[in-house]
């Protein structure tokens, strides 16, 4: 394959990419779900015709992590904090907790008697299936009211950090005692000065550099502290997110010496720059992870009828659990909420970490790819419903 071969190839991706994001903007289909398709389609095609196959499973876990970054990143630099805001998310914080811990007692149970391994091994196997995914759930998010919009956000990104934080929890202490929880504390403290010392450096970093290239070093840097985080197993999703959030909201903190320190004239320009380039720089690294998942995935696995039957049994416990949180603890209405719990890429890197003296040789790739599908399916399925009644209603009046 010549050099030019292989730009074609990566600019066509990155076009077709594009065409699937107008394409979901108005038929509400996740763009992820076409780029996951187009993966699978270049596999077959690449069986078929007996081509050269390129192995880019060693990439993939580099590829999400830096889209979660970014998407994680994106999301935290729209939000503008204001008191108001308190109950969304406190709201948003325990719906993310809640159904996670929830659903993962409830399909460990089912790996449990799927499997028969023991209990511990089954619940690290489980936390994959029960993140929501921000990388599909805040893009998804972009067409309804700006409340739900927000609180779609903070429960994604809750959701992700949750996770993360549950996920290296378990691996780390396969027997729970005080112990374990004590380290615990003492990390998420850690974790948490580090989160205010990198955003005032950061802050003060932006104001003083007269270079013109700014962005793509904080972002740098910022990609630096969390892969440094999570080499010692910390959940540095925190600081993703408590920067992004930090950064859109400088300018409403009204101490004398922060002011006088680190906020300058061109705060707002930069921020705006910021979130640009993060946001390509995630359509980048998205468009080229869910291709090469699509790619690296064994669709014949989907033949086995089991798959699809523990898939299903996996869906109707999520759908489950947020149904009765929704009805049950918020009180509210439960659409488009009960459908926008995607799961995407934070599952696929969680499932890719699992070790390998952990991980449960029956539940493999082909029931994770049900479980996105499924979730991504019923999303846009429930979206679309929603858009047609809300026509309908502003029909009617």
């Amino acid at each position: 394959m010549t050099t030019y071969t292989t730009l074609i190839i990566l600019s066509g991706l990155v076009i077709f990419s594009y065409l699937f994001d107008l394409i979901a903007g108005k038929t509400k289909i996740p763009s992820v779900i076409l780029l996951l398709f187009l993966g699978i389609g270049i596999r077959l095609a690449v069986d078929y015709f007996n081509l050269l196959k390129i192995n880019f499973t060693s990439i993939l876990p580099a590829l999400g992590t830096l889209g979660l970054i970014l998407i994680v990143f994106e999301g935290a630099l729209e939000l503008k904090y204001t008191k108001n805001k308190n109950g969304v998310i406190k709201s948003s914080f325990f719906s993310a907790l809640s159904t996670l811990l929830l659903t993962s007692c409830l399909i460990t149970g089912a790996f449990y008697y799927i499997t028969g391994e023991s209990v511990y091994k089954c619940f690290v196997n489980a936390i994959p299936f029960c993140v929501v995914s921000s990388s599909i759930a805040i893009p998804s998010a972009s067409g309804i009211n700006k409340e739900k919009k927000e609180f779609i956000i903070y429960e994604s990104s809750f959701s992700d950090i949750l996770a993360v934080i549950l996920f290296n929890f378990m691996i780390s202490n396969e027997s729970i005692n005080i112990s374990a929880f004590a380290r615990l504390s003492a990390e998420l403290g850690g974790i948490l000065l580090v989160a205010i010392g990198s955003c005032l450096l950061l802050l003060y970093l932006i104001g003083r550099l007269t270079h013109h290239i700014k962005s793509f070093l904080i972002i740098s840097i910022l990609i630096l502290v969390y892969s440094v985080g999570q080499s010692y197993h910390l959940s540095s999703l925190i600081i993703v997110l408590a920067l992004g959030l930090f950064l859109n909201n400088a300018g409403q903190i009204n101490i004398s010496w922060f002011r006088k320190y680190f906020i300058y004239p061109t705060l707002g320009h930069d921020i705006k720059q910021l979130f640009q380039l993060s946001a390509e720089s995630a359509f980048i690294m998205r468009t080229f992870f869910f291709i090469i998942f699509g790619y690296t995935m064994d669709v014949y696995q989907l033949q086995n009828w089991m798959t699809i039957v523990n898939g299903g049994l996996v869906l109707l416990l999520i759908y489950l659990v947020r149904y009765l949180y929704l009805k049950i603890v918020l009180r509210t209405g439960l659409m488009p909420e009960l459908v926008i719990i995607p799961r995407g890429l934070i599952s696929v890197l969680l499932f890719y970490n699992i070790p390998t003296s952990v991980k449960i040789p029956a539940l493999g790739t082909g029931l994770l790819f049900v479980v996105i599908l499924g979730t991504s399916i019923i999303m846009s399925l429930g979206l679309l419903g929603t858009k047609k009644s809300a026509a309908q209603e502003f029909k009617d009046v």
